[in-house]
């Protein structure tokens, strides 16, 4: 069973959606989910042109993804983990909503709480580039969390969402920790010292991540797997790497497929291509790990996470 805790499919389903089609997720099911997914975190993420509409863009998605996951028996958006468990124990998969960015929030701390009632639960605080609350990791300057980011990670956790510190740039990711003592994660990030790009995690980010009983999640992204042949043997060596640095509890898997994506067609990982290839991640796991710790890297770990944030 497979917690992915970082998916770009609200994306694929807004863009098919706005084509004329229905049920996009259960016309995909064997595409996207079949090979053992149990729960996901669907990410809304707003496009670099949508950014000036941010709102409405994320409520569009957030309506269209909804409406995709109404027509179909097959998936159930969850909010608590007792929901997560119940709909897999009745043969659905499980899908909790994330903000990637929290430009859709904009200024307003009312709006984080709007989107929380519409079922959003973990809260990747910046993309790549600077919004309302702090910097992401593609800006040059510097900047840390802002006053209003600060504001959104007290609310977060007044609300239950669970902080993600993937994107955000280094000062943001320590302001952040400074600001709450809850679990943090960071959903789909690498080791740098496997692979130096301003994406993936230094140990020392690794180590405060896991000192909070935090987990990060792998991602199968070629070009933080590595600059030049990224391959599932390399993807196993990132996970590894953050187990023996920070202990098997902190990691998990946050896979982040992009091949879906107009742009991003080709740029995937050698022998994890996509979903298909599920099983023979957790088989080289399987060759390196005990079965209870493939269990809470695969699963366990960001459930306990989600359990503790979010209830």
């Amino acid at each position: 069973m497979i917690f992915d805790a970082h998916s770009d499919l609200p994306t694929f389903v807004y863009d098919e959606r706005v084509n004329g089609k229905t049920r996009v997720l259960e016309e995909n099911f064997e595409r996207f989910f079949a090979p053992g997914i149990g729960a996901r975190v669907m990410a809304i993420w707003t496009r670099p042109e949508r950014r000036n509409s941010a709102t409405l863009y994320g409520l569009e998605v957030l309506n269209s993804l909804r409406r995709d996951i109404e027509e179909s028996e097959r998936f159930e958006l969850v909010t608590t983990v007792d929901g997560m468990k119940k709909a897999i124990e009745e043969g659905r998969v499980a899908l909790w909503l994330a903000l990637e960015g929290g430009e859709p929030i904009g200024e307003s701390i009312h709006l984080l709480e709007v989107f929380y009632r519409l079922g959003l639960r973990l809260l990747t605080l910046t993309w790549s580039l600077r919004n309302t609350i702090g910097d992401g990791v593609f800006e040059r300057t510097g900047g840390g969390l802002t006053n209003f980011g600060l504001d959104v990670v007290g609310k977060a956790e007044e609300l239950g969402i669970v902080i993600d510190l993937s994107h955000i740039n280094e000062a943001g990711f320590w302001d952040t920790l400074d600001a709450t003592a809850f679990p943090v994660v960071a959903s789909h990030s690498n080791a740098r010292r496997l692979c130096d790009h301003s994406r993936n995690l230094t140990d020392e980010q690794i180590k405060a991540i896991a000192e909070r009983d935090g987990v990060i999640g792998a991602v199968a992204i070629p070009s933080f797997v590595h600059r030049e042949h990224a391959t599932l043997e390399r993807y196993v060596e990132h996970i590894a790497y953050m187990v023996d640095l920070a202990g098997y509890r902190h990691v998990g898997l946050g896979f982040d497929f992009v091949y879906y994506l107009p742009g991003w067609s080709g740029r995937s990982v050698e022998g994890f291509e996509n979903e298909s290839k599920i099983p023979a991640l957790v088989e080289r796991l399987s060759e390196t790990f005990s079965e209870s710790e493939v269990e809470a890297i695969t699963f366990k770990n960001f459930e306990r996470v989600f359990e503790r944030v979010v209830g």
